[in-house]
């Protein structure tokens, strides 16, 4: 059974690789790889784990409860997160931001869009920032193989400004709901390598590009075409959005409670406003520009993926499968610098949400009490909150996908946008990519050493 249950979930980890070539989506993939992980664990208890064979609240169930708290705290947020960037997006609110960029040469766009991505992707999330900056794109870049480039550091940015904040993608998200790491951490310690993981790219291809891009032809638009909101509205939903996201790590470290109940707080806000702010208009024009109109665009297929994978990953960890991996990394590779680059590498090749659950769970928490009563406080030191190991898997998961543009969510959506060619990103700006990815490694490692 024991073995079973490695086998079910490697197979129902190629379906979610395979997840083009079968036709088949990654969320039923993740859904069935975590029930039949647990029948089979909940079914082979007494040869697995004795003395939790009980099927009642004491035994596999109630572990399966208690995963299912803490996965639901992540589900929840992201759900939240989700519909307040829905709702900025339904209101036309970032185009705050798209009017803004008038110039017309290669480089000084390369640089704008780098950081307009690297800083958004932060406060959003790598996806959304993704989606947000193509769609920029289209509207500036004429040339469909000019729009690559750009696209794909669009990725690197995204990616980079995901890893320095708590809220700019899932992974990171995961380690701070989980108490690994702390907001002003987290931002503190990985916002100089994630930096250097863009400057690296940027410089580079600054090297090589030069002279100015074409514009596409401007449309012509229906006199008569109505904008969905004023431009009152649009500032207003844009703002109260990013500050309800950014209120969130305050409101976590004021009440201790969390986040998930910060995220919501600041969608009960939005959702108020919003139906005061539309409250004189017919139904027909209302209803896209409230909350329950954007619910039905939240990607549900996306949260209930998450769902499966976790619960897959939990079933690991309650089996020990787990705890036998962590301790052939430290044996083979010998120090969490490694484990974490290689985590990161990996990443490119597979999803970042599992390698980053199964490193939670492969890796406990170390509190101040343990570690002082350790003998290997040395190897331990690395696991307490804003320890080493944490802060390194978070950078590394989230820029490492980068690397190819299968490797994260960002580069999933680029290329499905933009119909991307695999190899052309391999040929073209994978190596970038390495690159930026190693130099913010060796930046962070050189900053923990001083």
């Amino acid at each position: 059974m024991y073995v079973l249950m490695a086998l079910i979930f490697v197979a129902g980890y190629l379906c979610i690789a395979l997840e083009h070539p079968l036709k088949v989506d990654k969320a039923a993939s993740a859904i069935l790889t975590a029930v039949f992980c647990w029948t089979v664990l909940v079914l082979g208890a007494e040869s697995i784990l004795p003395n939790l064979a009980s099927p009642d609240e004491h035994g596999i169930t109630g572990e399966l409860r208690h995963h299912l708290g803490e996965i639901s705290e992540i589900l929840f947020f992201l759900m939240g997160a989700m519909t307040i960037v829905e709702l900025i997006d339904a209101h036309d609110g970032f185009k705050v931001i798209t009017e803004r960029i008038r110039t017309r040469r290669r480089v000084p766009l390369l640089w704008l869009i780098g950081f307009i991505t690297f800083f958004l992707s932060a406060v959003l999330d790598n996806l959304t920032t993704t989606i947000v900056m193509v769609s920029l794109l289209r509207k500036l870049i004429d040339n469909r193989n000019e729009r690559w480039f750009y696209a794909g550091i669009v990725v690197i940015a995204a990616n980079a400004g995901g890893a320095w904040s708590p809220i700019g993608d899932v992974t990171t998200t995961m380690l701070w709901i989980g108490n690994q790491i702390s907001a002003s951490g987290i931002v503190t310690q990985l916002f100089v390598p994630s930096l250097v993981c863009l400057l690296v790219p940027l410089l580079v291809l600054s090297l090589t590009m030069q002279g100015e891009f074409t514009r596409p032809a401007p449309k012509v638009h229906d006199e008569d075409r109505r904008e969905p909101t004023t431009p009152f509205e649009r500032n207003l939903v844009f703002a109260l959005g990013l500050g309800a996201l950014l209120f969130v790590p305050v409101f976590k470290t004021i009440t201790h409670l969390p986040p998930y109940m910060g995220i919501l707080l600041g969608l009960g806000v939005l959702w108020v406003v919003t139906e005061w702010l539309h409250r004189g208009k017919n139904d027909e024009d209302r209803h896209p520009l409230s909350v329950v109109g954007v619910l039905r665009k939240i990607d549900i297929t996306s949260v209930l993926f998450f769902l499966g994978i976790l619960l897959a990953v939990s079933s690991l960890a309650t089996a020990g499968h787990l705890t036998q991996v962590a301790g052939a990394l430290k044996d083979s590779l010998g120090n969490v610098y490694a484990i974490n680059i290689s985590i990161g590498l990996l990443s490119s090749v597979v999803d970042n949400v599992p390698l980053v659950a199964g490193a939670m769970k492969m890796y406990p928490l170390v509190s101040a009490d343990t570690l002082a009563a350790s003998t290997d406080a040395g190897w331990l030191g690395h696991f307490v909150i804003d320890g080493t190991f944490w802060e390194l898997l978070a950078y590394c998961a989230g820029t490492g996908g980068s690397c190819l543009i299968i490797g994260s969510a960002a580069g999933v959506a680029a290329m499905g946008m933009e119909k991307i060619d695999f190899v052309w990103y391999l040929k073209k700006i994978s190596l970038l990519a390495l690159l930026g990815y190693l130099a913010g490694a060796a930046t962070y490692i050189g900053m923990t050493a001083l």
